[in-house]
């Protein structure tokens, strides 16, 4: 069993949850008038396509643009309000091909000042139940023998990367709402599960400054689950940006990967947490992303953005993470 480091785990009553690194609170709305039904309650299933949702400042929309209909777009309604935007690409658990599948999740990062690029167009309701956002996150395979058996992966490892070449190039083309609106120098890549495996594949680019891996760890023995190159943990080597590893307890299946990973990954700067009681799904679904959408928030402006406060989630011995009971907690060469 894997116990976190030296600088693990800490207890203390001023307990800071990740929650609190977004620095904004949901947008208060006024009761409804007498005798009117109130307004349902918003989740997952029920948010209109079109409603600008995320807890930061920069409300943010979900769009697929004609020039890259094979993903989906997460950036704040209001472009010119944020400033210059780092650019974050997103694979899907299960390697769906579905851009709205962590709507939540990714809407909330984009609130905050990102384009996010999520694998796969906007599925409609309706669509086959394998497809629709309602179905559950998919179980990732225990062992690289049970995901050889899986079938082909509907997205690929190389569309994180044309992600990457598709925000920097619309952000120097005069015609695009984008031009000029981007950080080209400030790259991160995540993925969830299957997902994660195509952002460390990704992630040997060199213009990826982070990346995060999200209930996800490569196996040791040859896998292409991801739909790249075939994969084994000596391809850990060709990371060389900050990471961070984020799951669940020792319930999640991809707990051990992701614990291995972190054992291989010596002289990167690298983050280990997960979140006590918290299984395979993460909480992606939840409102804003829940918990897993506070830390990718405050990784992202730390690493993305340089700020300070944000760092604090993560670095000293009693970070916000590290005094939170939920989160255990371990981590080499941050700084």
């Amino acid at each position: 069993m894997w116990k976190p480091g030296a600088i693990g785990l800490s207890m203390g009553l001023g307990i800071l949850s990740a929650l609190s690194a977004r620095g904004a609170e949901p947008v208060a709305t006024a009761p409804p008038a007498a005798g009117t039904a109130a307004a349902p309650t918003l989740n997952a299933e029920n948010v209109p396509d079109t409603m600008p949702i995320g807890s930061g400042p920069y409300r943010a929309v979900m769009e697929v643009d004609a020039s890259l209909p094979t993903h989906t777009l997460y950036h704040p309604a209001e472009l010119g309000a944020a400033g210059k935007l780092p650019i974050v690409v997103w694979g899907n658990g299960a390697c769906w091909n579905q851009g709205n599948r962590f709507r939540w999740f990714l809407s909330d990062i984009a609130s905050y000042g990102y384009l996010v690029i999520a694998l796969g167009p906007i599925v409609a309701d309706g669509a086959p139940p394998w497809t629709t956002p309602m179905a559950p996150i998919e179980p990732r395979p225990a062992s690289a023998a049970a995901a050889m058996k899986l079938p082909p992966p509907a997205t690929h490892s190389s569309q994180l990367i044309d992600a990457i070449d598709w925000a920097v190039a619309q952000n120097e083309r005069a015609e695009s709402p984008f031009f000029h609106r981007l950080s080209p120098t400030r790259i991160g890549v995540m993925g969830q599960s299957c997902g994660g495996v195509q952002a460390i594949e990704a992630s040997a680019d060199p213009r990826v400054t982070t990346t995060m891996v999200w209930n996800s760890g490569l196996f040791h023995e040859v896998t292409n689950i991801a739909g790249g190159k075939p994969l084994t943990k000596e391809d850990l080597k060709r990371l060389h940006a900050p990471t961070a590893y984020i799951s669940g307890d020792d319930e999640d299946i991809a707990f051990v990967n992701a614990n291995e990973d972190f054992e291989h990954l010596q002289r990167l700067p690298v983050f280990r947490a997960y979140e006590r009681g918290v299984l395979h799904t993460g909480t992606y679904r939840e409102r804003n992303g829940g918990e897993f959408g506070g830390v990718a928030v405050a990784w992202l402006n730390w690493q993305l953005k340089k700020d300070a406060r944000a760092a604090h989630m993560f670095l000293g011995e009693a970070c916000g993470l590290c005094v939170n009971p939920r989160w255990v907690v371990s981590r080499r060469n941050l700084q």
